[in-house]
């Protein structure tokens, strides 16, 4: 069972309104401004029909211009055409319109978007032209054949009616269409709008009641609604003078209707009447309707800009060329505490001290070149403390003079400094637990490794003496087990710490591991040596307190010396060797090397 077809609400009503305007546009056309050749003197239905076309679907077309149709034709025959002649002239509009609003769409698909007008202006004359030629060629052609008309004559007025109409009207309509009723009783525009098309109509009247040619004193009126109310202005305006130029003309008034001028030849003078209108006001409606759209993309990114600069966390700051802000973002101040007068009077002084001339030697490095520049500084709130901050200094176009101002952004980074710093800090600590003793706080191998290779490339380049000191404590493994690993570590740190007591500040003191340590003496004097060997034996004289116990704890030292280049391989071996003959001598002695 086939579906009955639902339409909107406004289906009927919609098509019930065009079908008013395009038949008593029609009409009034016929009646008031009929030339000789049975053709108006402008006609406004088609442009009515392919403005209300533009702003349909375009699957919705075929409804609407059949209602079109259907409208002109009683019109037509109420104006005293007959049925063959009004259904050919009507199928010319359809014609007409179809070839305008076809190309239009699809080259402009969206005629409301402001960024397409000019291109919708442009598509939108060259098609009115081509399709009011080709209706024109059409409808000549219907009149010479049916009426008897000359093509020529008959074609210049169509294409002149029919230009102005489409040029006018379709812009009035697709406007209307857009803004609705708001075009006519929106607060702003109620008055304004009725005012200035009064005055329109009253100076329109007022220079066709007179016989003198003055009727281009009726454009600084329609200029001025054009000016004011755009492409609205403009038709709405248009047609009241047509009207009245119309009326006028019919009723055997004004300029075009002396006596002894042709009824052709006052049409073709109310025509380029109406033309001269559309040509001295269209041009400034688009002038102005492209630079309300540049105002309004202008406010636009006025606005976005103002948004990101008084809501970004960083802060932001225009210094002029002079040295003095002009501008300075709510972020500021609740970065540094200080009031905005303050920071807008003297902003240099919240620099700290030590860094102003960094701050002012980049300031002058971004006003010389377009590239950014980057520079981490600090500030101080107002409280007294500290904010590091990282600012992007450009150069920007000034507002006035064609100068540069620059823009300064600068984001409070004070908790990256601090993990920098922590970092810094932690990897520092941590090269320092690389090359340290953690239990005696002493030199490790690795550094005593690179010490001693510092060492003897001093030797080989200087010839400067060098002794090497080899020491472990006597029995240790017997405080460990006898008196555990606590007193043993007591032991071992009581050992460094005499050991530092006997050497020089140059002179390195580092534990191997387990109860190794070595001692490298620089610059060492001959027999040097043997007395630091013999002093740290005299420290370990006195007992070493260990875990509440007092142990005697004795060391073997192996010296071995060299003022020669060597390896350090080779010197450690003479150091261990000569500390196992200590050893076996009987302990708590040292031994030097051959």
């Amino acid at each position: 069972m086939p579906r009955r077809l639902i339409l909107p609400r406004t289906y009927w009503a919609d098509r019930t309104l065009l079908a008013l305007i395009i038949g008593a546009s029609a009409w009034l056309a016929l009646t008031l401004a009929r030339g000789p050749g049975e053709l108006a003197a402008i006609w406004i239905g088609n442009g009515v029909l392919v403005g209300w076309l533009l702003s349909r679907r375009t699957a919705s077309w075929p409804g609407y211009l059949a209602v079109a149709f259907a409208a002109e034709l009683p019109a037509r025959v109420a104006a005293g055409d007959e049925a063959g002649y009004a259904i050919a002239i009507a199928a010319c509009n359809l014609v007409e319109v179809l070839v305008v609003a076809g190309a239009v769409r699809k080259v402009v698909p969206d005629t409301r978007d402001p960024r397409s007008w000019l291109r919708l202006g442009g598509i939108a004359t060259s098609a009115t032209l081509l399709a009011c030629a080709l209706s024109g060629v059409l409808a000549a052609t219907v009149a010479h054949q049916l009426h008897g008309q000359e093509f020529a004559p008959a074609l210049g007025r169509w294409f002149a009616a029919h230009v102005v109409g489409m040029v006018v009207v379709a812009t009035t309509t697709l406007v209307a269409q857009r803004e609705g009723l708001g075009l006519f009783i929106a607060p702003h525009r109620r008055w304004d709008l009725a005012a200035s098309l009064l005055l329109v109509a009253l100076v329109g009247a007022a220079v066709f009641l007179i016989d003198y040619p003055i009727v281009f004193l009726s454009y600084p009126p329609l200029l001025l609604v054009a000016v004011r109310h755009r492409f609205a202005g403009l038709g709405l305006g248009v047609i009241v003078l047509a009207l009245a130029g119309a009326i006028a003309t019919t009723l055997d008034a004004g300029p075009f209707a002396r006596p002894d001028l042709d009824p052709g030849v006052r049409i073709a003078l109310l025509q380029l009447y109406i033309a001269g209108a559309c040509l001295m006001t269209l041009p400034v409606c688009l002038a102005m309707t492209e630079r309300d759209r540049l105002a309004a993309r202008l406010r636009e990114s006025e606005r976005q800009y103002r948004m990101l600069a008084d809501y970004s966390h960083d802060a932001i700051v225009r210094i002029g060329a002079d040295g003095q802000p002009a501008y300075v973002s709510p972020s500021a101040v609740e970065m540094t505490g200080w009031p905005p007068e303050e920071l807008a009077g003297s902003p240099w002084e919240l620099v700290h001290p030590e860094d102003r001339g960094l701050q002012q030697a980049s300031m002058n490095a971004a006003f010389a070149t377009d590239a950014p520049r980057t520079d981490i500084y600090r500030l101080r709130h107002r409280d007294g403390r500290d904010i590091w901050v990282e600012a992007v200094s450009r150069r920007v176009p000034a507002d006035a003079d064609g100068g540069y101002d620059l823009m300064i952004t600068a984001r409070n980074i004070n908790r990256r400094v601090a993990a920098e710093q922590a970092l810094a800090e932690s990897r520092r600590e941590l090269e320092r637990q690389s090359r340290v003793d953690a239990l005696t706080n002493l030199p490790n191998r690795r550094h005593f490794d690179e010490r001693l290779d510092l060492a003897l490339k001093r030797v080989q380049r200087h010839g400067t003496p060098i002794a090497l000191l080899c020491l472990d404590l006597d029995r240790f493994k017997a405080i460990n087990d006898g008196y555990g690993h606590a007193a043993g570590d007591a032991v071992l740190q009581a050992f460094a710490r005499r050991l530092c007591d006997c050497v020089r500040e140059t002179d390195l003191v580092a534990r191997l591991g387990g109860d190794e340590f070595t001692i490298l003496l620089e610059d060492v004097p001959r027999g040097g040596a043997e007395a630091v060997a013999r002093k740290v034996i005299a420290a370990m004289a006195v007992p070493v307190d260990a875990a509440g116990q007092r142990l005697q704890v004795a060391t073997s030292i192996g010296v071995a010396c060299t003022g020669q280049p060597t390896e350090a391989a080779t010197l450690m071996a003479k150091a261990d060797a000569a500390l196992y003959v200590a050893k076996h001598a009987g302990r708590n002695r040292y031994h030097l090397a051959d």
